[in-house]
């Protein structure tokens, strides 16, 4: 892998995973509808995600994929618009890309694409700690496209053959960001139980990002991810029991521990995160 391709450049996923990958010395096109940033992508593409031309152009000299180009939030647009560019997209960037013979992709899931964290019904998981065989319940349009993406995925290993992993994110942002939301949280502890409040550090997520583009993993393959650790500082078994207490969990929690499975991560992508939000020592170089 000398080359890839970013789409959602401009985003702040994006933004910092074009970064470390440029750092760690691969070459990156970058492609966005438009950069309100300055890249540092060596090849920064202005292009639509769902053009078959502009992905094609950008397409070359690619040995991998890095998908993230997505409307993140159902509040962002109409319902059609959410579900539709979102699948669009994906379906797209992976046609493309199987077609030319990139035989490397990782695709931006999300938490939402078991759909019980979004849901306007007073549903909860069917268990924590959630896992990627969690049973889905999808009442939103983004949520659906992020099931949708990663049936895509399925299909492009299935008919192309190209190995896809699809990472489910949980809220990611900077240290600062994830304080300020952990602050909104801590007053209303109930906005994040269905997700079990989960987060990743921004730092973690571009890592599980670069382990799962250098992953020699074949197949196509859905991967949770989350901080070792929950957002608020309370204790998670706590928590559970005045905001979850009739959701069954499946093994014994304590102190903070996270209610995400991330065995998946450790054993596909040998992924672990660095750090929390609490700054406890969280480190897979040392466990």
């Amino acid at each position: 892998m000398k080359r890839v391709l970013v789409t959602g450049a401009d985003g702040s996923i994006g933004r910092a995973a074009v970064s470390v990958l440029r750092a760690a010395g691969y070459g990156v096109t970058g492609l966005s509808l438009r950069y309100d940033h300055a890249s540092t992508a060596d090849r920064a593409v202005v292009g639509d995600a769902r053009s078959a031309a502009d992905v094609t152009a950008a397409l070359d000299g690619v040995d991998a994929v890095l998908h993230l180009a997505a409307i993140p939030h159902p509040s962002l647009g109409t319902p059609e618009e959410v579900f539709e560019n979102n699948v669009a997209a994906t379906f797209n960037v992976l046609a493309q890309a199987g077609q030319l013979g990139v035989r490397r992709a990782v695709i931006a899931s999300s938490i939402n694409a078991f759909g019980v964290p979004m849901n306007v019904n007073a549903v909860e998981p069917a268990y924590y700690p959630l896992d990627e065989e969690v049973e889905a319940d999808i009442a939103d349009p983004y949520s659906l496209s992020k099931s949708v993406d990663e049936q895509s995925a399925r299909m492009a290993w299935r008919r192309w053959g190209t190995d896809v992993i699809a990472l489910r994110f949980p809220l990611v942002k900077t240290r600062e960001e994830l304080l300020r939301f952990a602050a909104r949280a801590e007053n209303d502890p109930a906005t994040m139980a269905r997700e079990g409040w989960a987060y990743l550090d921004l730092r973690d997520g571009v890592r599980a990002i670069i382990a799962a583009l250098e992953s020699t993993t074949p197949g196509a393959h859905v991967v949770g991810l989350a901080a070792d650790d929950i957002l608020i500082d309370r204790k998670t078994d706590e928590l559970l029991r005045e905001y979850a207490p009739t959701v069954p969990l499946r093994r014994p929690v304590e102190g903070r521990a996270s209610l995400v499975d991330t065995t998946r991560a450790q054993e596909l992508l040998g992924f672990r995160p660095l750090y929390s939000i609490h700054d406890q020592a969280v480190s897979a170089m040392t466990t």
